[in-house]
């Protein structure tokens, strides 16, 4: 009788909370895909507009580059700005490049 039960009850709210989950996973994949989007178009104006954003100051990533430890300082230029692995390493290598550490 207790497994009568179950799929009686249990059943339909595991399918109930299979499709929830399927709705949310859809949802935030049309966020992204939305935000992708977004982020695309203005990068088209900013590219346009002539717009450089300026390196931000970051002393303690440049105290790391100038002691030679460059993953400290990919990782400190992480914490700071918020970037990827890939965005932080190129930063960091073109911070070092122009200061010629």
């Amino acid at each position: 009788m207790d497994s009568w039960a179950f799929l009686i009850v249990g059943l339909p709210a595991l399918l109930i909370l299979l499709a929830e989950s399927s709705s949310a996973a859809r949802r935030q994949r049309d966020t992204s895909v939305r935000l992708a989007r977004i982020e695309r178009k203005l990068q088209l104006v900013v590219d346009h507009l002539g717009i450089v954003e300026p390196e931000p100051a970051l002393p303690e990533v440049l105290r790391h580059l100038q002691n030679g430890k460059k993953i400290h300082a990919i990782k400190a230029y992480r914490q700071a700005t918020g970037e990827s692995l890939r965005d932080a390493k190129d930063a960091v290598e073109r911070m070092a490049e122009q200061r010629g550490l």
